[in-house]
């Protein structure tokens, strides 16, 4: 029976069904988390590689990276309302196999443009992948604690994936760059097969906000467009100035939309809360460091210091593993210090790492900057569990699934706009080194700012938005 196909609901009565296979679903949400996560970081230790094959020189890579991540953003808040209209399951079959079918193709590109719209498919499957796969364990653990820990595991397979994706994707290169995209195949088709045990999901009448969906699509991609082309065409170009202003009426039509629309996608009375405007404020900071620097490094290991696509993936392999062995920890942390201590300490750690990789002299050998971004990765379990907590706290519970996909969007969009920022400064004319530094000045920048206004949070816990 198909997985898309099927409309079947659980039968009256049938108490045990999500709990009877939840360790099948678990591992189908844990799969696919794992995989789209490594997508976001596997491919950066790879462009050198793919600029060889393809052509093309900086702003076509910043494309290969943002044009997953910025679809993967613009679509998260509307593919929230597709899981509760058609079920998680099967809005998680579908968008994984779209996932899996945009990945075969990038794996076949014989272009750079070819490459870049293939992942530009693949950020729309990994929208739709993400929350549902939150909303299949779930549904799958209905006893509070079991899913806890279930939840725990799930957060688990997005920090191996984080720490696995540049090493993977050095291995894979040495055979071919496509086997970074290859590899989700076979991925994919065993969390599919899993899923056949998994059961039916609820659904839910759930409208879909089109005139805020593609509004915020030309916002954000106006936006991004106009950042990766300033670097090779100066901020003045037409080209440059057109996009900015696409961005800036777009934007102004989205807040529009949810001010008056009778379903919006972001009621902007959720900004009213403090908690929530800087927790999104924070997801955005953490991500350009988290997700700029990789990008800005993977490129300098390569092109200033001439490694291969492996022993650049091994420069991060302190950075990640770190971070991935402190993830465990970092909720008793927060329990035992409130959450606005770890948080403001990760922040700090971005802008310390950030500005010592910035005093580096650019004849330092590989194993300094590999030593100086293991506080980057620090900050991630010290940053993002206690931040989310505390968003989810200060909401009410009809409002946890906006506010979520809110926060994530931020997210996605500061990851983004790092790698179109940082791509274009070390594109400039100025030469790579010194947009190295000013691109490292501004991440310290971002970082300390949001850790000043994270001062604001940690308070009581109520749902004040």
């Amino acid at each position: 029976m198909s997985l898309i196909a099927s409309s079947r609901r659980p039968l009256a009565g049938d108490a045990h069904a999500p709990s009877r296979h939840a360790t099948a679903t678990l591992t189908a949400a844990v799969l696919g988390f794992f995989v789209i996560t490594l997508d976001a970081t596997i491919v950066n230790v790879a462009l050198p590689s793919i600029r060889h094959a393809l052509g093309g020189g900086i702003t076509g890579l910043q494309w290969v990276v943002d044009g997953y991540t910025l679809m993967f953003a613009a679509l998260l808040l509307s593919a929230g309302a597709l899981s509760d209209r058609i079920g998680a399951r099967r809005a998680f079959a579908g968008g994984l196999l779209l996932f899996v079918v945009a990945s075969v193709a990038c794996g076949l590109a014989p272009s750079l443009p070819l490459l870049v719209a293939a992942r530009v498919v693949q950020g729309i499957g990994a929208a739709v992948t993400m929350p549902t796969s939150m909303a299949l364990v779930r549904h799958a653990f209905p006893d509070p604690a079991r899913r806890a820990r279930a939840v725990g595991v799930w957060a688990m397979g997005g920090a191996v994936a984080a720490a696995a994706g540049p090493v993977l994707g050095g291995l894979l290169s040495l055979a071919s760059w496509r086997m970074i995209f290859w590899i989700n195949l076979p991925v994919g088709v065993l969390t599919l097969l899993l899923l056949v045990r998994a059961p039916q999901s609820p659904t839910r009448p759930a409208r879909l906000d089109w005139i805020g969906q593609v509004t915020g699509i030309l916002a954000m991609g106006g936006l991004t467009f106009a950042a990766i082309e300033a670097g090779a065409a100066g901020i003045t170009a037409p080209r440059v100035l057109g996009a900015a202003g696409l961005a800036v009426v777009a934007f102004a039509a989205f807040v529009a939309a949810q001010a008056r629309g009778p379903h919006p996608m972001v009621p902007l009375s959720l900004f009213r809360s403090a908690t929530v405007v800087v927790a999104t404020g924070i997801g955005f900071a953490f991500m350009v460091g988290f997700y700029g620097l990789p990008f800005l490094f993977s490129l300098y290991f390569q092109q200033q210091h001439g490694l291969s696509a492996l022993a650049a993936g091994l420069a991060f392999l302190p950075m990640m593993v770190l971070s991935a062995c402190l993830t465990p920890f970092s909720a008793r942390i927060a329990e035992r210090t409130g959450p606005r201590v770890p948080i403001i300490a990760g922040l700090v750690l971005i802008a310390a790492g950030s500005v010592a990789l910035a005093l580096a002299p650019a004849s330092a050998p590989v194993w300094v900057s590999a030593l100086l971004l293991i506080p980057v990765g620090l900050a991630g379990p010290l940053v993002m569990p206690p931040t989310t907590a505390l968003l989810l706290e200060h909401v009410p519970a009809h409002r946890t699934g906006i506010a979520s996909g809110v926060f994530n969007t931020s997210r996605q969009v500061g990851g983004a706009l790092a790698v179109a920022v940082f791509g274009a400064l070390i594109s400039a004319s100025t030469g790579f080194q010194h947009g190295l530094r000013v691109s490292l000045a501004l991440a310290a920048a971002v970082a300390l700012i949001a850790a000043v206004a994270a001062v604001r949070v940690g308070g009581n816990r109520r749902a004040d938005a």
